[in-house]
């Protein structure tokens, strides 16, 4: 059975932001990217700490034509964007017994009820 489309309104496909990501078949940018990997494994999923490894990948996949040359500043590399002291949330609340909305008195009326 053909699929029907009762839109009346055209459907347009948009091209990704920065193009085209080609793969690295040549395994070329495979260190950088190995060394990130393992910082992110190692820092527990902390970005911020991994930060030159990933400028280290993306320089590698702009200067063997994997990806459009930019700007490093514009991707978040510039010293103004670089995160220092970055203090993790350590759930101290939770652990104490907290649980959000239980300190709310009484039972909330929606918009249409007021």
């Amino acid at each position: 059975m053909a699929s029907m489309n009762f839109s009346s309104a055209k459907q347009t496909i948009k091209p990704p932001q920065r193009g085209i990501f080609p793969l690295d078949h040549d395994a070329e940018c495979k260190p950088f990217k190995e060394k990130y990997l393992s910082c992110l494994k190692e820092g527990g999923d902390k970005h911020h700490v991994c930060r030159d490894f990933s400028k280290d990948y993306l320089q590698c996949r702009m200067d063997r034509n994997l990806m459009a040359s930019e700007d490093l500043d514009r991707l978040g590399y510039s010293k103004e964007a670089k995160v220092e002291k970055a203090v993790e949330y350590d759930k101290s609340k939770e652990k104490g017994g907290y649980v959000a909305g239980k300190h709310i008195d009484g039972r909330m009326k929606w918009w249409f009820q007021r």
